[in-house]
């Protein structure tokens, strides 16, 4: 019973020691004083007050964090993600079954790749995304590898399930992590296909087979990227100074903010209803209709007139001027009869402007800036032979019947003016001085379909009671406070969330540092990060030239390499082993096609680029670099003395990687103050922003 106290213990464990070393490296050189500089990056549109070989009269503060924010902490994260990509690198690459030396190839250039130690040592989520897009690369090669020897074992379902997963979390940090996903899933197609074609394997195995991997890369993936935003929406779930960019419904869903205004507020809009209207399209920003007493110019800079009516236009803050009251044609009574009479789709209304008494008009007059429209004004009666008109149908968008009644936050509607079937609509463009600046306001004639600038909701809605005008504006002033809320699902929220993110675009069109793709492949741009208020000690987002040019090479030669392979192999000739050839392809297909994923879609993006959207296809173009190669070194290095040469100038050149990491190691961690001339030194492109101080 106690003969195991006889004999010692023993436990042996296989260390991978190059493995160590790697993630030993990869730690130290992103954890490095990583609170350094404990300043806020300066990378949003800013006014400069200091230029490239300019006297620094004066200096842009870099505001630093205040002592309760805990900057260690919260660069850890990326940190940690940049540092473990390294060993993965070198991982990856075994798991193709390329050499050690290949391998440590990799990781090596992973560690002393500038840009990709500068984006991880800060508050940003590409070195986060890179990570996982790694992870999820490198999952599915141990599964596949493991596919060959122990399918259905507990490993196999371990690097299958990772793999979901992996894939899961790059989509849930930024969407750009769906181009990884999108090429893992290409590839576990393509090898599925194959398995379809194994005649070894019984319909039930393949079927099992295609169901595990459609659950773990298509159905764990969904769950997990809803349970992100579930856990997301639960934690955040308080108003926040960004939240007009949302529906009024999403917004009155959160707690305070426009939910301490609406909540409880009369669900049904009915003739007397006072209501502000929010334009449902919230381009270029969100904004309310609004009219203010000042009237058109008689005429305009260029030389056409208008109506010189009460101007009518769409507001992006929360004002007195953007209550209207809906009024029936029929009636003089401007409040809510008892009981209410509600409004719906299909009923004519008049929109009578709170403050002004005037009503809501538009006729055949050009709008300001948009001529092929109808100019939209509050009716000031003249005695000119001008009637007023004031009639609008009410439809109500997303109905559910004809019937459907006119509901406070949750109805989308249209107003058609009856007399020229013009539609109220957003123009989007901003008036001149004389509008304040305003958002010009139309009559769209030609309005066909469904668009969000032509479709309103009611947000702030209160039942009107008095009569007379001074009672009418002292209600206007003061908000109606209740208690009942109206929340909405969490799958209508997680869609809106969705559709903004990826509708959502930045106005910095022209920002200082954004750049084209083409522009990234030869390291034409670079940003600066930072910059020491006193010294010239800086950080910039720049890589190593030598890495970024030789990628681009390695992947032109894969390229062609693989061209003039094809091409023999279609006239039967077989340059390589089988199994060589089958190497070649998948590293190609994940490393290559990794590039190409993460690279080609940015061509087609409307947005504002910069330079760290290519890192994610840098990585892969590191990846695929020394398989190139080990693939030049084996198969067309003929002889041992060529392979020798071909070996040594390999040396020369990581050799001169290492010395281009160094040379801009300043730039990379901003713990140096270089001199003027070591400044302009390192401006190796014209195109380069390296800041120079004069003293």
């Amino acid at each position: 019973m106690w003969g195991f106290l006889k004999r010692p213990v023993v436990v042996t464990a296989d260390i991978n020691l190059s493995l160590v070393a790697l993630t030993g490296m990869g730690l130290l050189s992103r954890l490095w004083r990583l609170t350094y500089p404990r300043a806020v990056v300066l990378f949003r549109r800013i006014r400069w007050q200091f230029f490239v070989e300019q006297n620094w009269s004066s200096v842009v503060a870099f505001p630093e964090y205040s002592s309760n924010v805990p900057v260690w902490s919260l660069r850890l994260l990326p940190a940690l993600a940049g540092a473990l990509s390294v060993p993965m690198a070198y991982q990856i690459v075994l798991e193709l079954h390329f050499s050690h030396c290949a391998a440590m190839g990799a990781a090596l250039l992973m560690l002393i790749e500038n840009a990709l130690i500068t984006q991880s040592r800060l508050m940003l989520l590409e070195s986060v995304l890179i990570f996982f897009n790694l992870l999820a690369v490198l999952s599915y090669l141990k599964f596949f590898n493991c596919q060959k020897h122990s399918p259905f074992s507990l490993s196999w379902w371990f690097w299958l399930t990772l793999t979901g997963v992996a894939c899961s979390c790059a989509v849930g940090i930024k969407y750009m992590g769906v181009f990884t996903y999108v090429l893992v899933l290409g590839v576990a197609a393509v090898h599925a296909w194959h398995l379809l074609g194994d005649q070894t394997l019984s319909n039930v195995c393949v079927f099992c087979h295609l169901l595990a991997r459609a659950v773990a890369l298509l159905v764990i993936p969904v769950v997990l990227y809803l349970l992100f935003f579930y856990v997301h929406l639960i934690l955040v779930f308080r108003s926040g100074p960004h939240d007009q960019i949302m529906s009024s419904a999403f917004q009155a869903s959160l707690e305070g903010g426009l939910a301490r205004i609406t909540q409880g507020q009369p669900l049904e809009v009915a003739f007397g209803s006072q209501v502000t209207l929010r334009n449902v399209f919230g381009k270029p920003v969100p904004c309310w209709l609004h009219s203010h007493q000042d009237t058109y110019p008689m005429i305009y800079e260029n030389g056409r007139g208008s109506s010189h009516q009460q101007q009518v236009t769409c507001y992006p803050f929360k004002d007195v001027n953007n209550w209207w009251i809906v009024k029936d044609p029929r009636r003089h009574q401007l409040v809510v009869s008892s009981p209410p009479r509600p409004v719906r789709h299909g009923d004519m209304v008049q929109l009578v402007h709170g403050m002004t008494t005037r009503s809501l008009n538009t006729h055949d007059v050009a709008a300001p800036l948009s001529p092929h429209s109808q100019e939209v004004s509050c009716y000031i009666d003249y005695n000119i032979s001008m009637p007023a008109q004031n009639l609008w149908r009410l439809e109500i968008v997303n109905r559910g019947s004809d019937t459907d009644v006119w509901k406070t936050i949750l109805s989308e509607v249209r107003f058609v003016h009856v007399n020229t079937s013009a539609v109220l609509k957003l123009s989007g463009a901003h008036l001149p001085d004389w509008g304040y600046r305003q958002l010009e306001i139309v009559g769209e004639k030609l309005s066909r379909g469904y668009h969000g600038s032509t479709v309103w909701n009611v947000e702030e809605h209160r039942y009107g009671a008095s009569q007379e005008q001074r009672e009418r504006e002292r209600e206007l002033h003061s908000p109606a406070q209740v208690d009942v809320s109206r929340n909405l699902s969490f799958m209508a929220r997680f869609s809106e969330l969705q559709w903004r993110m990826l509708a959502l675009r930045s106005d910095d069109s022209e920002h200082k540092y954004s750049s084209s793709p083409l522009e990234w492949v030869t390291l034409d741009t670079n940003i600066a990060y930072w910059l020491h208020p006193r010294t010239s000690a800086q950080i910039h987002l720049l890589g190593n030239i030598v890495i970024w040019v030789s990628g681009s090479l390695a992947l032109a030669i894969y390229a062609l390499l693989s061209l003039w392979y094809l091409l023999r192999r279609r006239r039967n000739v077989h340059d390589l082993p089988q199994d060589a050839w089958l190497r070649w392809v998948l590293a190609g297909a994940l490393c290559a096609g990794g590039w190409a994923v993460n690279y080609l879609p940015f061509f087609l993006m409307e947005k504002t680029l910069f330079l760290y959207h290519y890192l994610p296809a840098l990585t892969f173009q590191i990846l695929l670099l020394p398989v190139v190669l080990q693939h030049i070194s084996d198969h067309l290095c003929r002889s041992q003395l060529q392979r020798s040469i071909f070996s040594a100038l390999v040396v020369a050149w990581y050799s001169s990687a290492c010395h281009v990491s160094n040379t801009l190691r300043p730039l990379t961690y901003g713990d140096k103050s270089l001199s003027p001339h070591e400044l302009k030194a390192l401006r190796w492109k014209d195109s380069w922003d390296i800041l120079i101080r004069k003293h």
